[in-house]
């Protein structure tokens, strides 16, 4: 298999050499290499079938994701006269020049018919949102009934709604809370519980513990050494948080143990890079969307010549890459490009939160021009906020969550991780990464396994049950409820089984490992997880490629 870190990255105090690394990633991305690269070669040999697999070991750190306020190079702040000239069309991934350019113009209407109802109408918003398990009150889920048919639950991308030309939650009642990290580097926390708060606005206002999720996670670094996105996921994903301000007031460099969280985390979206149209039905529909940005300033009361401070107007078209977090919480396709200070071709804006308290911006608020290099390229939104009763029980062996991926050189994969029931579980739900869009999965159940190893397992394995099937249109993290509870028995020993096909890649199966950068607190002995190129022949990851498998089973007792 060949394993690779996810295109969602950090970006942390060390400096590393940029290789271009064609074999590993189908669009030819840059990353950057931190130690020399070891190629392993193994043979799978079983029932016949001998498939070569190539396992690529990198400690790397990829030039693509969001940083959290990690130490930063201060470039000399010239204009780069080039690109931003086009705004017609989505941008493509690889591209930072060509915002969206679909407008509707008008007021803020509501959704057209078949969205999901108007945002912020008191509880019925939020109840959309802290909803069932099974997705019942969104239309993007689609399930089908009869002897012969297949439960089938799906996630689209809601395409159909009628976006206004402007929107903002502070007119709304979706305004979420302003923070202030001060001196600490924890913008990627204050923006994903940002994104998360705004996300039970205006029906269920909380505001919660950015200490706890900074310092209660499963990952190495300090408050003062930055992170990303994929460890506020992880943190989340994982059940360790979110905990109450209240309970661990921030800037104290204490958090308490024992603290449980006030909601559970079920399904987090990684939005296309620079669709705007998409971000912007996020915003509208769902919450606030997390991204990232190229700053040289550190806090309010710093200076940048990207920065407007009579506008609070913010653009940086370089190729520097994100080194700060905020959140977009509205927008203005007519929002003055004579309110930046670069030229730039064209009006709009997003209209984002900071985290450096009210002084900053209009009382912590800015516009980021559509035109800026790094807004809208990553992406974050949680789409899936439910009440702690939902599940009584979460399966996983991956608390770092996607540190890396893995595959057989193609886009379909298979992959297991077996557990333990304890007494009076009932199997309700599986959770699991899609590393990219349009993903295509089937999930099963094997159950009665025997011990690790051996062809009695593989055997085992083969004895599946189809539980549910569908596709994603995002990459993130998705749980898939179950149409009805599987009673398990006491100590049965059990397996979740997804075959995953995600178009474009040769590494779809997000894993949990230790890349060597000291970063991520890998526990190798937590798991028992098996990886297939066919569904057939199967190996033990925590074995043959020292990784754990990102999959997780809810029950029910």
């Amino acid at each position: 298999p060949l394993r690779f870190l996810p295109p969602p990255c950090r970006m942390t105090k060390y400096s590393a050499l940029a290789v271009q690394f064609l074999s590993g990633w189908s669009s030819g991305r840059t990353v950057e290499i931190e130690r020399t690269a070891m190629v392993v070669v193994s043979d799978i040999i079983k029932n016949g079938i001998r498939k070569k697999a190539a396992v690529l070991f990198l400690a790397v750190t990829l030039s693509l994701g969001t940083a959290g306020c990690a130490p930063t190079r201060n470039p000399a702040e010239t204009q780069n006269p080039g690109g931003a000239q086009n705004t017609n069309g989505i941008q493509d991934p690889d591209s930072s020049r060509n915002p969206d350019g679909t407008r509707n113009p008008g007021g803020e209407e509501s959704p057209a018919a078949g969205g999901a109802g108007t945002p912020g109408n008191g509880e019925d918003a939020a109840e959309n949102r802290m909803g069932d398990t099974g997705g019942n009150r969104n239309p993007s889920v689609s399930e089908t009934s009869g002897a012969d048919s297949v439960y089938q639950w799906n996630r689209r991308d809601m395409a159909n709604v009628k976006l206004p030309s402007a929107y903002d939650y502070r007119k709304t009642g979706r305004a979420p809370q302003i923070g202030n990290q001060g001196s600490l580097g924890t913008c990627w926390a204050f923006a994903s519980l940002t994104a998360l708060e705004s996300s039970l606005l205006p029906g269920k206002p909380m505001t919660f513990a950015v200490d706890h999720m900074s310092m209660h996670n499963s990952f190495l670094l300090g408050q003062d050494e930055g992170g990303e996105y994929t460890m506020s996921m992880a943190y989340l994903l994982a059940w360790q948080g979110p905990v109450p301000e209240s309970q661990d007031p921030y800037g104290d460099g204490v958090s308490p143990d024992g603290l449980t969280p006030s909601v559970h985390v079920q399904e987090i979206q990684v939005l296309p890079s620079k669709d705007y149209e998409a971000i912007k039905r996020a915003v509208y529909l769902r919450g606030g969307v997390q991204s990232s940005l190229y700053t040289s300033m550190r806090d309010y009361q710093s200076q940048s010549v990207y920065y407007n401070r009579e506008t609070n107007s913010y653009c940086y078209i370089g190729n520097e890459k994100p080194n700060h977090d905020s959140v977009i919480v509205g927008w203005d396709d007519n929002y003055s490009r004579e309110n930046f200070n670069l030229d730039l071709a064209g009006d709009g804006a997003f209209i984002c939160t900071n985290s450096w308290g009210e002084d900053f911006g209009d009382q912590g608020y800015f516009y980021v021009s559509y035109f800026d290099s790094n807004i809208g390229v990553h992406n974050i939104v949680y789409t899936g906020v439910e009440p702690v009763d939902n599940y009584d029980y979460i399966h996983q062996s991956d608390l770092c969550g996607w540190v890396g991926q893995i595959g057989y050189g193609q886009e379909e994969a298979w992959f297991a991780n077996a557990y333990r029931a304890d007494k009076g579980e009932n199997l309700a739900a599986a959770g699991f990464y899609a590393t990219d869009k349009n993903t295509e999965y089937e999930l099963y159940l094997a159950r009665n396994l025997p011990d690790a190893g051996g062809g009695e397992m593989e055997r085992a394995l083969d004895r599946r049950m189809l539980l549910a099937k569908g596709r994603l249109d995002n990459a993130g993290y998705y749980t898939i409820p179950l149409d009805k509870k599987i009673p398990l028995e006491d100590n049965e020993k059990f397996a979740i089984i997804v075959k995953i096909i995600t178009p474009g890649t040769v590494h779809p199966v997000a894993i949990e490992y230790d890349a060597g950068d000291g970063i991520a607190q890998v526990d190798l002995t937590d798991g028992e997880g098996y990886l297939s190129h066919d569904g057939k022949v199967w190996e033990h990851v925590e074995e043959t490629q020292s990784c754990n498998l990102c999959l997780k089973a809810y029950t029910k007792k």
